[in-house]
Protein backbone atom coordinates (compact mmCIF):
# COMPACT_ATOMS: atom_id res chain seq x y z
CA UNK A 1 0.00 0.00 0.00
CA UNK A 2 2.55 2.30 0.94
CA UNK A 3 4.65 1.45 -2.38
CA UNK A 4 2.05 1.89 -4.18
CA UNK A 5 0.83 5.73 -2.60
CA UNK A 6 4.50 6.70 -2.78
CA UNK A 7 4.87 5.69 -6.60
CA UNK A 8 1.71 7.77 -7.37
CA UNK A 9 2.95 10.59 -5.38
CA UNK A 10 6.20 10.93 -6.86
CA UNK A 11 4.10 11.01 -9.88
CA UNK A 12 2.00 13.80 -9.48
CA UNK A 13 4.02 15.74 -7.61
CA UNK A 14 6.99 15.81 -10.30
CA UNK A 15 9.21 18.84 -11.03
CA UNK A 16 6.45 19.85 -13.73
CA UNK A 17 3.78 20.47 -10.79
CA UNK A 18 6.30 22.32 -9.09
CA UNK A 19 6.71 24.51 -11.98
CA UNK A 20 3.40 24.93 -12.66
CA UNK A 21 2.50 26.16 -8.93
CA UNK A 22 4.89 28.62 -9.15
CA UNK A 23 4.84 30.00 -12.78
CA UNK A 24 0.79 29.98 -12.68
CA UNK A 25 1.21 32.65 -9.36
CA UNK A 26 3.88 34.50 -11.35
CA UNK A 27 2.14 34.82 -14.84
CA UNK A 28 -1.05 35.97 -12.22
CA UNK A 29 1.11 38.20 -10.54
CA UNK A 30 1.74 40.19 -13.89
CA UNK A 31 -1.53 40.23 -15.28
CA UNK A 32 -3.13 41.39 -12.19
CA UNK A 33 -0.04 44.04 -12.01
CA UNK A 34 0.15 42.42 -8.64
CA UNK A 35 -3.52 43.24 -6.99
CA UNK A 36 -2.04 41.27 -3.56
CA UNK A 37 0.34 44.22 -3.14
CA UNK A 38 -2.16 47.09 -4.47
CA UNK A 39 -5.58 45.50 -3.63
CA UNK A 40 -4.11 44.97 -0.11
CA UNK A 41 -6.07 47.87 1.66
CA UNK A 42 -9.45 46.93 -0.25
CA UNK A 43 -8.78 43.12 0.91
CA UNK A 44 -9.42 44.14 4.65
CA UNK A 45 -11.54 46.61 3.78
CA UNK A 46 -13.80 44.04 1.95
CA UNK A 47 -13.52 41.09 5.02
CA UNK A 48 -16.63 42.83 6.63
CA UNK A 49 -18.18 43.99 3.34
CA UNK A 50 -21.83 42.08 2.51
CA UNK A 51 -24.26 40.06 5.21
CA UNK A 52 -25.59 37.01 5.34
CA UNK A 53 -28.37 35.60 3.30
CA UNK A 54 -30.89 32.54 3.11
CA UNK A 55 -29.47 31.99 -0.12
CA UNK A 56 -25.50 32.75 0.96
CA UNK A 57 -23.03 33.26 3.90
CA UNK A 58 -21.74 36.81 4.31
CA UNK A 59 -17.69 37.91 3.11
CA UNK A 60 -16.74 37.30 6.23
CA UNK A 61 -18.22 33.87 6.90
CA UNK A 62 -16.77 32.62 3.35
CA UNK A 63 -13.57 33.33 4.62
CA UNK A 64 -13.83 31.75 7.44
CA UNK A 65 -15.23 28.60 6.02
CA UNK A 66 -12.40 28.65 2.91
CA UNK A 67 -9.09 29.27 6.13
CA UNK A 68 -11.10 26.86 8.20
CA UNK A 69 -9.63 24.55 5.12
CA UNK A 70 -6.62 26.24 4.79
CA UNK A 71 -5.29 26.69 8.36
CA UNK A 72 -5.27 23.36 9.40
CA UNK A 73 -2.83 20.59 10.31
CA UNK A 74 -0.37 21.79 7.52
CA UNK A 75 -0.19 25.24 9.52
CA UNK A 76 1.68 23.08 12.24
CA UNK A 77 2.95 19.23 11.25
CA UNK A 78 3.11 20.27 7.48
CA UNK A 79 5.97 23.08 8.30
CA UNK A 80 7.70 20.30 10.44
CA UNK A 81 7.53 18.16 7.68
CA UNK A 82 8.84 20.70 5.22
CA UNK A 83 12.04 21.79 7.38
CA UNK A 84 12.45 17.85 7.91
CA UNK A 85 13.03 17.10 4.14
CA UNK A 86 13.89 20.32 2.84
CA UNK A 87 15.62 22.40 5.48
CA UNK A 88 14.68 25.64 7.18
CA UNK A 89 15.30 26.89 3.50
CA UNK A 90 11.73 25.10 2.98
CA UNK A 91 10.06 28.04 4.66
CA UNK A 92 11.45 30.72 2.23
CA UNK A 93 9.50 28.96 -0.37
CA UNK A 94 6.34 28.50 1.80
CA UNK A 95 6.35 32.38 1.75
CA UNK A 96 7.05 32.81 -2.24
CA UNK A 97 3.93 30.31 -2.99
CA UNK A 98 1.84 32.46 -0.62
CA UNK A 99 2.71 35.80 -2.24
CA UNK A 100 2.36 34.34 -6.16
CA UNK A 101 -0.37 32.49 -4.73
CA UNK A 102 -2.50 35.55 -4.06
CA UNK A 103 -3.06 36.18 -7.18
CA UNK A 104 -4.42 32.89 -8.22
CA UNK A 105 -6.67 32.71 -5.26
CA UNK A 106 -7.90 36.07 -6.71
CA UNK A 107 -8.31 34.33 -10.10
CA UNK A 108 -9.83 30.97 -8.75
CA UNK A 109 -12.45 33.12 -6.52
CA UNK A 110 -13.50 35.24 -8.66
CA UNK A 111 -14.51 32.79 -11.46
CA UNK A 112 -16.15 30.82 -8.51
CA UNK A 113 -18.44 33.92 -7.89
CA UNK A 114 -19.00 35.00 -11.71
CA UNK A 115 -19.83 31.00 -12.60
CA UNK A 116 -22.02 30.22 -9.40
CA UNK A 117 -25.72 29.43 -8.90
CA UNK A 118 -28.30 28.37 -6.84
CA UNK A 119 -29.08 24.88 -6.50
CA UNK A 120 -32.76 22.82 -5.76
CA UNK A 121 -32.48 24.01 -1.92
CA UNK A 122 -31.68 27.29 -2.59
CA UNK A 123 -28.04 27.62 -1.82
CA UNK A 124 -25.68 29.34 -3.42
CA UNK A 125 -23.26 26.63 -4.83
CA UNK A 126 -19.58 27.02 -7.25
CA UNK A 127 -16.62 26.23 -7.68
CA UNK A 128 -14.22 24.82 -10.20
CA UNK A 129 -16.33 21.69 -11.96
CA UNK A 130 -19.35 24.96 -12.75
CA UNK A 131 -16.92 27.45 -14.18
CA UNK A 132 -15.01 24.66 -16.18
CA UNK A 133 -18.08 23.80 -17.40
CA UNK A 134 -19.84 27.08 -18.10
CA UNK A 135 -16.65 28.86 -19.31
CA UNK A 136 -15.43 25.86 -21.35
CA UNK A 137 -18.51 23.68 -22.13
CA UNK A 138 -15.88 20.75 -21.42
CA UNK A 139 -18.54 19.27 -19.44
CA UNK A 140 -15.84 15.82 -19.04
CA UNK A 141 -13.41 18.15 -17.55
CA UNK A 142 -15.58 19.60 -15.21
CA UNK A 143 -16.85 16.12 -14.03
CA UNK A 144 -13.09 14.76 -13.87
CA UNK A 145 -12.76 17.49 -11.33
CA UNK A 146 -15.71 16.89 -9.62
CA UNK A 147 -15.03 13.31 -8.95
CA UNK A 148 -11.95 14.01 -8.09
CA UNK A 149 -12.41 16.44 -5.28
CA UNK A 150 -14.93 14.42 -4.03
CA UNK A 151 -12.14 11.45 -3.78
CA UNK A 152 -9.58 13.90 -2.14
CA UNK A 153 -11.96 15.99 -0.04
CA UNK A 154 -14.15 13.07 1.30
CA UNK A 155 -11.71 10.20 1.73
CA UNK A 156 -8.11 11.35 1.25
CA UNK A 157 -7.51 14.54 3.05
CA UNK A 158 -9.54 14.37 6.05
CA UNK A 159 -7.32 11.24 6.81
CA UNK A 160 -4.96 13.86 7.31
CA UNK A 161 -6.35 15.79 9.40
CA UNK A 162 -7.44 12.95 11.66
CA UNK A 163 -3.79 11.71 12.13
CA UNK A 164 -2.26 14.72 13.24
CA UNK A 165 -4.80 15.58 16.02
CA UNK A 166 -4.77 12.41 17.28
CA UNK A 167 -0.70 12.99 17.26
CA UNK A 168 -1.03 15.33 19.42
CA UNK A 169 -3.55 14.25 21.40
CA UNK A 170 -1.51 11.37 22.69
CA UNK A 171 1.97 13.58 23.26
CA UNK A 172 0.46 15.99 25.13
CA UNK A 173 -2.27 13.87 27.07
CA UNK A 174 -1.52 10.18 26.39
CA UNK A 175 -4.65 9.64 24.77
CA UNK A 176 -5.56 6.70 22.86
CA UNK A 177 -6.06 7.42 19.15
CA UNK A 178 -9.54 5.08 19.29
CA UNK A 179 -11.01 7.76 21.90
CA UNK A 180 -10.23 10.63 19.67
CA UNK A 181 -11.45 9.33 16.44
CA UNK A 182 -14.58 8.40 18.34
CA UNK A 183 -14.77 12.40 19.49
CA UNK A 184 -13.74 13.33 16.27
CA UNK A 185 -16.63 11.10 14.73
CA UNK A 186 -19.27 12.40 17.46
CA UNK A 187 -18.51 16.52 16.43
CA UNK A 188 -18.29 16.11 13.21
CA UNK A 189 -21.26 14.41 12.78
CA UNK A 190 -23.05 16.86 14.59
CA UNK A 191 -22.20 19.30 12.16
CA UNK A 192 -22.20 17.79 8.91
CA UNK A 193 -25.51 17.08 8.84
CA UNK A 194 -26.61 20.16 10.05
CA UNK A 195 -25.99 21.98 6.25
CA UNK A 196 -23.96 25.09 4.99
CA UNK A 197 -24.95 27.88 7.56
CA UNK A 198 -24.54 25.61 10.65
CA UNK A 199 -21.23 25.04 9.36
CA UNK A 200 -20.65 29.36 8.49
CA UNK A 201 -21.08 29.91 11.71
CA UNK A 202 -19.41 27.75 13.44
CA UNK A 203 -16.17 28.05 11.46
CA UNK A 204 -16.36 32.10 11.85
CA UNK A 205 -16.48 31.69 15.84
CA UNK A 206 -13.95 29.13 16.10
CA UNK A 207 -11.48 30.14 13.48
CA UNK A 208 -10.45 33.70 14.00
CA UNK A 209 -10.17 33.18 17.58
CA UNK A 210 -8.13 29.68 17.78
CA UNK A 211 -5.78 31.96 14.74
CA UNK A 212 -5.41 34.46 17.03
CA UNK A 213 -4.25 32.67 20.08
CA UNK A 214 -2.05 30.48 18.13
CA UNK A 215 -0.36 33.87 17.13
CA UNK A 216 -0.45 35.37 20.71
CA UNK A 217 1.48 32.49 22.14
CA UNK A 218 3.91 32.59 19.13
CA UNK A 219 4.54 35.93 19.63
CA UNK A 220 5.60 35.24 22.97
CA UNK A 221 7.30 31.96 22.31
CA UNK A 222 9.46 34.64 19.89
CA UNK A 223 10.01 37.66 22.33
CA UNK A 224 11.61 34.99 25.05
CA UNK A 225 13.70 34.29 22.03
CA UNK A 226 14.11 37.23 20.92
CA UNK A 227 17.98 37.43 20.58
CA UNK A 228 17.45 34.24 18.30
CA UNK A 229 15.04 35.60 15.35
CA UNK A 230 18.07 37.20 13.55
CA UNK A 231 19.86 34.21 13.24
CA UNK A 232 16.42 32.54 11.80
CA UNK A 233 15.91 35.07 8.86
CA UNK A 234 19.65 34.07 8.47
CA UNK A 235 19.09 30.39 8.48
CA UNK A 236 16.18 30.41 6.73
CA UNK A 237 17.69 32.59 3.50
CA UNK A 238 20.73 31.00 3.86
CA UNK A 239 19.24 27.84 3.15
CA UNK A 240 16.71 28.62 1.04
CA UNK A 241 20.00 30.13 -1.59
CA UNK A 242 22.45 27.22 -0.57
CA UNK A 243 24.38 29.66 1.64
CA UNK A 244 24.02 27.67 4.69
CA UNK A 245 26.85 24.32 4.16
CA UNK A 246 24.78 22.14 6.63
CA UNK A 247 21.77 22.01 4.22
CA UNK A 248 23.32 21.85 0.86
CA UNK A 249 22.29 18.01 0.77
CA UNK A 250 18.85 18.76 0.63
CA UNK A 251 19.01 22.77 -1.03
CA UNK A 252 17.24 21.09 -4.01
CA UNK A 253 14.44 19.86 -2.08
CA UNK A 254 13.85 22.90 -0.09
CA UNK A 255 11.99 24.42 -3.42
CA UNK A 256 10.00 20.85 -3.68
CA UNK A 257 8.89 20.52 0.06
CA UNK A 258 8.64 24.50 0.31
CA UNK A 259 5.94 24.99 -2.72
CA UNK A 260 4.06 20.79 -1.84
CA UNK A 261 3.75 22.41 2.15
CA UNK A 262 3.07 25.99 0.85
CA UNK A 263 0.24 24.44 -1.67
CA UNK A 264 -1.25 22.30 0.78
CA UNK A 265 -1.18 24.91 3.59
CA UNK A 266 -2.63 27.89 1.93
CA UNK A 267 -4.39 26.16 -1.03
CA UNK A 268 -3.76 28.77 -3.89
CA UNK A 269 -4.37 27.08 -7.13
CA UNK A 270 -5.17 23.75 -5.37
CA UNK A 271 -9.39 24.51 -6.37
CA UNK A 272 -10.68 23.99 -3.10
CA UNK A 273 -11.21 27.50 -1.88
CA UNK A 274 -13.54 28.47 -4.66
CA UNK A 275 -16.42 26.28 -3.22
CA UNK A 276 -16.53 28.42 -0.25
CA UNK A 277 -15.83 32.09 -2.43
CA UNK A 278 -19.27 30.87 -4.43
CA UNK A 279 -21.27 31.09 -1.04
CA UNK A 280 -20.69 34.23 -0.38
CA UNK A 281 -23.25 37.23 -0.58
CA UNK A 282 -22.06 39.83 -2.40
CA UNK A 283 -22.51 42.75 -5.41
CA UNK A 284 -19.54 41.96 -7.58
CA UNK A 285 -17.58 38.75 -7.95
CA UNK A 286 -14.39 40.64 -7.21
CA UNK A 287 -14.94 41.43 -3.77
CA UNK A 288 -14.57 37.61 -2.59
CA UNK A 289 -11.54 37.43 -5.04
CA UNK A 290 -9.66 40.09 -2.50
CA UNK A 291 -10.70 38.44 0.04
CA UNK A 292 -9.97 35.40 -0.71
CA UNK A 293 -6.72 36.22 -2.07
CA UNK A 294 -5.74 38.20 1.63
CA UNK A 295 -7.01 34.69 3.50
CA UNK A 296 -3.67 33.22 1.78
CA UNK A 297 -1.13 36.02 3.69
CA UNK A 298 -3.38 34.81 6.98
CA UNK A 299 -2.83 31.28 6.50
CA UNK A 300 1.49 31.23 5.43
CA UNK A 301 2.44 34.25 6.07
CA UNK A 302 1.14 34.86 9.50
CA UNK A 303 0.05 31.19 11.09
CA UNK A 304 2.76 29.30 9.25
CA UNK A 305 5.46 31.34 9.57
CA UNK A 306 4.82 32.02 13.48
CA UNK A 307 5.27 27.77 13.53
CA UNK A 308 8.21 28.23 11.36
CA UNK A 309 9.68 30.95 14.13
CA UNK A 310 8.43 28.98 16.92
CA UNK A 311 10.94 25.72 15.50
CA UNK A 312 13.55 27.34 14.45
CA UNK A 313 14.10 29.99 17.32
CA UNK A 314 14.13 26.90 19.81
CA UNK A 315 15.74 24.77 17.91
CA UNK A 316 13.28 21.73 18.13
CA UNK A 317 13.30 20.09 15.14
CA UNK A 318 14.89 17.33 12.40
CA UNK A 319 16.10 17.59 9.34
CA UNK A 320 17.13 14.54 7.07
CA UNK A 321 18.48 13.78 3.84
CA UNK A 322 17.00 11.42 0.45
CA UNK A 323 19.03 8.62 2.38
CA UNK A 324 16.89 9.30 5.46
CA UNK A 325 19.90 10.01 7.59
CA UNK A 326 20.07 12.84 9.90
CA UNK A 327 21.60 15.78 9.00
CA UNK A 328 19.98 17.93 12.45
CA UNK A 329 18.61 15.66 15.27
CA UNK A 330 17.39 17.53 18.03
CA UNK A 331 14.30 15.23 18.53
CA UNK A 332 15.69 12.29 18.03
CA UNK A 333 12.65 9.67 17.19
CA UNK A 334 10.30 12.14 17.21
CA UNK A 335 8.34 12.16 14.03
CA UNK A 336 7.97 15.03 11.58
CA UNK A 337 4.90 16.64 12.85
CA UNK A 338 3.11 18.27 15.70
CA UNK A 339 5.63 17.31 18.12
CA UNK A 340 7.80 19.86 16.87
CA UNK A 341 5.45 22.49 17.53
CA UNK A 342 4.90 21.04 21.06
CA UNK A 343 7.92 20.27 21.73
CA UNK A 344 9.28 23.91 21.11
CA UNK A 345 6.43 25.99 22.87
CA UNK A 346 7.19 23.25 26.22
CA UNK A 347 10.85 24.96 26.14
CA UNK A 348 9.46 28.02 26.73
CA UNK A 349 6.30 27.65 28.69
CA UNK A 350 6.57 23.92 30.41
CA UNK A 351 4.00 21.80 31.41
CA UNK A 352 1.06 23.31 29.64
CA UNK A 353 2.64 24.06 26.03
CA UNK A 354 2.30 20.99 24.80
CA UNK A 355 -1.27 20.88 25.80
CA UNK A 356 -2.33 23.92 23.86
CA UNK A 357 -0.47 22.95 20.67
CA UNK A 358 -2.92 20.06 20.77
CA UNK A 359 -5.49 21.93 21.27
CA UNK A 360 -5.05 24.72 18.61
CA UNK A 361 -4.32 21.98 16.46
CA UNK A 362 -7.51 19.79 17.21
CA UNK A 363 -9.93 23.37 16.35
CA UNK A 364 -7.48 24.13 13.50
CA UNK A 365 -7.59 20.48 12.06
CA UNK A 366 -11.22 19.71 12.86
CA UNK A 367 -12.75 22.59 10.95
CA UNK A 368 -10.43 21.54 8.39
CA UNK A 369 -12.05 18.52 7.70
CA UNK A 370 -15.79 20.37 8.55
CA UNK A 371 -14.07 22.58 5.17
CA UNK A 372 -13.62 18.94 3.31
CA UNK A 373 -16.79 17.77 3.78
CA UNK A 374 -18.67 20.83 2.25
CA UNK A 375 -16.15 20.67 -0.81
CA UNK A 376 -16.80 17.24 -1.56
CA UNK A 377 -20.82 18.01 -0.98
CA UNK A 378 -20.61 21.07 -3.10
CA UNK A 379 -19.35 18.79 -6.04
CA UNK A 380 -21.78 15.96 -5.36
CA UNK A 381 -24.23 18.93 -5.58
CA UNK A 382 -22.94 19.55 -9.11
CA UNK A 383 -23.39 16.13 -10.19
CA UNK A 384 -26.47 16.32 -8.81
CA UNK A 385 -28.11 18.55 -10.91
CA UNK A 386 -29.89 17.10 -13.65
CA UNK A 387 -30.51 13.66 -11.78
CA UNK A 388 -31.21 13.17 -8.40
CA UNK A 389 -28.78 11.06 -6.46
CA UNK A 390 -29.80 11.29 -2.68
CA UNK A 391 -27.43 8.29 -1.34
CA UNK A 392 -24.41 10.09 -2.47
CA UNK A 393 -24.89 12.58 0.24
CA UNK A 394 -25.20 10.08 2.61
CA UNK A 395 -22.40 7.81 1.36
CA UNK A 396 -19.85 10.83 1.45
CA UNK A 397 -21.10 11.36 5.16
CA UNK A 398 -20.32 8.19 6.39
CA UNK A 399 -17.24 7.68 4.22
CA UNK A 400 -16.04 11.11 5.57
CA UNK A 401 -16.53 9.61 9.17
CA UNK A 402 -14.60 6.47 8.09
CA UNK A 403 -11.85 8.33 6.80
CA UNK A 404 -11.55 10.23 9.75
CA UNK A 405 -11.46 6.90 12.03
CA UNK A 406 -8.98 5.34 9.69
CA UNK A 407 -7.04 8.73 9.78
CA UNK A 408 -6.11 8.28 13.69
CA UNK A 409 -4.69 5.15 13.44
CA UNK A 410 -2.39 4.79 10.43
CA UNK A 411 1.08 5.69 9.88
CA UNK A 412 1.89 9.74 9.77
CA UNK A 413 3.66 9.05 6.42
CA UNK A 414 0.91 7.20 4.40
CA UNK A 415 -1.74 9.51 5.84
CA UNK A 416 0.47 12.01 4.10
CA UNK A 417 1.06 11.05 1.20
CA UNK A 418 -2.51 10.15 0.70
CA UNK A 419 -2.77 13.43 1.52
CA UNK A 420 -0.62 14.50 -1.36
CA UNK A 421 -1.55 12.50 -3.94
CA UNK A 422 -5.23 14.43 -3.46
CA UNK A 423 -4.39 18.06 -3.23
CA UNK A 424 -1.44 17.52 -6.56
CA UNK A 425 -4.32 16.25 -8.56
CA UNK A 426 -6.86 19.20 -7.30
CA UNK A 427 -3.97 21.44 -8.27
CA UNK A 428 -2.80 19.97 -11.99
CA UNK A 429 -6.46 19.94 -13.06
CA UNK A 430 -7.87 22.94 -11.47
CA UNK A 431 -4.25 25.43 -12.53
CA UNK A 432 -4.45 24.02 -15.86
CA UNK A 433 -8.38 25.43 -16.13
CA UNK A 434 -7.87 28.82 -14.96
CA UNK A 435 -5.06 29.43 -17.17
CA UNK A 436 -7.48 28.51 -20.06
CA UNK A 437 -10.61 30.59 -18.62
CA UNK A 438 -8.91 33.63 -16.76
CA UNK A 439 -10.35 36.27 -18.65
CA UNK A 440 -13.67 37.07 -16.88
CA UNK A 441 -11.69 37.13 -13.44
CA UNK A 442 -9.45 39.79 -15.34
CA UNK A 443 -12.20 41.53 -16.84
CA UNK A 444 -13.68 41.69 -13.25
CA UNK A 445 -10.40 43.23 -11.85
CA UNK A 446 -10.84 45.61 -14.28
CA UNK A 447 -14.24 46.56 -13.99
CA UNK A 448 -14.38 46.38 -10.12
CA UNK A 449 -11.49 48.75 -9.61
CA UNK A 450 -12.96 51.44 -12.40
CA UNK A 451 -16.18 51.27 -10.58
CA UNK A 452 -14.56 52.09 -7.13
CA UNK A 453 -12.49 54.78 -8.80
CA UNK A 454 -15.69 56.26 -10.04
CA UNK A 455 -17.28 56.82 -6.35
CA UNK A 456 -19.83 54.03 -6.67
CA UNK A 457 -20.60 50.58 -5.28
CA UNK A 458 -19.66 48.42 -7.74
CA UNK A 459 -22.24 46.28 -9.02
CA UNK A 460 -21.76 43.25 -11.30
CA UNK A 461 -23.03 43.12 -14.90
CA UNK A 462 -21.92 40.44 -17.05
CA UNK A 463 -23.21 41.48 -20.00
CA UNK A 464 -21.88 44.65 -20.80
CA UNK A 465 -18.37 43.13 -20.11
CA UNK A 466 -19.16 40.42 -22.90
CA UNK A 467 -18.72 37.15 -20.27
CA UNK A 468 -21.05 34.54 -21.34
CA UNK A 469 -22.78 31.89 -19.22
CA UNK A 470 -22.77 33.74 -16.02
CA UNK A 471 -26.27 33.41 -15.67
CA UNK A 472 -26.66 34.07 -12.02
CA UNK A 473 -25.61 37.88 -12.79
CA UNK A 474 -27.41 37.98 -15.95
CA UNK A 475 -30.84 40.80 -15.24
Amino acid sequence: METLVGTLNNLIWSKALIALCLGAGLYFSIRTRFMQVRGLREMIRLLFDGKESKAGVSSFQALAISLSGRVGTGNIAGVATAITFGGPGAIFWMWVVAFLGASTAYIEATLAQIYKEKDDNGQYRGGPAYYIEKATGQRWYAWLFALSTIVATGFLLPGVQANSIAISMTEAWGLAPTVTAALLVVGLGMIIFGGVHRIAHFTQLVVPFMALAYILVALVVLFLNIDQVPRVVGLVLGSAFGQEAAFGAVLGLAVEWGVKRGIYSNEAGQGTAPHAAAAAEVSHPAKQGFVQAFSVYVDTLLVCSATAFMILSTGMYNVMNQAGEAIVEALPGVEAGPGYTQAAVETILPGWGSGFIAVALLFFAFTTIIAYYYMAETNIAYINRKVQRPWMILALRIGILAAVTYGTVRSANLAWAMGDIGVGLMAWLNIIAILIIQRPALKALKDYERQRKAGTEPVFDPEALEIENARFWER
